[in-house]
């Protein structure tokens, strides 16, 4: 007699958890908030510039039922994220998933560049990144546990045209995932990045027709992605089935990075 075997269903396996999401207000970060928060998890909406967004977030979570707050930083001020992290520590007493979202962009060919639009784009991405990750290390050593979830992109992979500043900033992060990987792996802190590639946001439905056209035809599913799909990576990554997954780059791209 054949075992019949059903879809496994992990509807709060997040529960009690404590998620800080960077740049949690808009386009990916919010999709992945909504979904940290789905699976139970306590989010902690973290925003610069879009303090409404970042509201009317937090009402939808709760209004849900889940349990989200939220929390103002500029990810790129080393000051700042300690406060920020400080903060959370006092109310909460500790932290098991972080989740570095927050990214600008500022396109260009490379011999138009600016300077402040390569540092600005840099600062953000990359050293907002290891902000976070360095206030919070001693935390997540302490209690041997914890999730960090990177997103990179697959412009950080393949590189691409007029994104000299994004695809290094991107780049950047894949490394800087590697090497915290490595030194914190023994406490039992797992460390991995998600590349997102041709994803369905408001950045994209921005572009103009042609442009969309040209995104989709590098796509070897012939689609565009979807926040749901970013955002079920990183909850796979932030739970307990990815226990012995660290120092990975999982490219959730309809696979233009193949």
């Amino acid at each position: 007699m054949e075992v019949e075997l059903s879809k496994p269903e992990y509807p709060m396996e997040l529960a009690g958890k404590v998620a800080l999401v960077t740049g949690a207000s808009r386009g990916i970060g919010r999709g992945i908030a909504r979904k940290l928060a789905a699976l139970g998890a306590i989010v902690l909406i973290n925003y610069n510039g879009s303090q409404q967004k970042a509201r009317e977030l937090a009402e939808e979570i709760a209004a849900a039922g889940g349990q989200a707050e939220c929390i103002g930083c500029d990810v790129s001020d080393f000051a700042a994220c300690s406060d920020m992290i400080e903060q959370i520590i006092k109310k909460y007493s500790h932290v098991d998933i972080l989740v570095n979202n927050a990214g600008v962009t500022r396109d260009n060919l490379l011999m138009r560049m600016s300077e402040e639009d390569y540092d600005k784009v840099l600062d953000i991405n990359l050293k907002g990144a290891f902000n976070t990750m360095r206030h919070l290390s001693k935390y997540f050593l302490m209690q041997r546990s914890g999730k960090i979830v990177n997103i990179s992109s697959v412009s950080g992979v393949l590189g691409n045209a007029g994104q000299a500043n994004y695809s290094a900033s991107k780049a950047g992060l894949i490394g800087l995932t590697k090497s915290v990987a490595r030194e914190l792996a023994s406490r039992g802190v797992c460390v991995n990045a998600v590349a997102p590639g041709f994803i369905d946001t408001e950045m994209t439905r921005a572009l103009s027709e042609k442009a969309r056209e040209a995104g989709v035809a590098a796509v070897p599913m012939g689609r565009m992605g979807s926040v749901e799909d970013i955002a079920e990576t990183v909850a796979f990554l932030a739970g307990d089935r990815a226990n012995y997954i660290t120092g990975q780059v999982i490219c959730v791209d309809g696979g233009m990075a193949i």
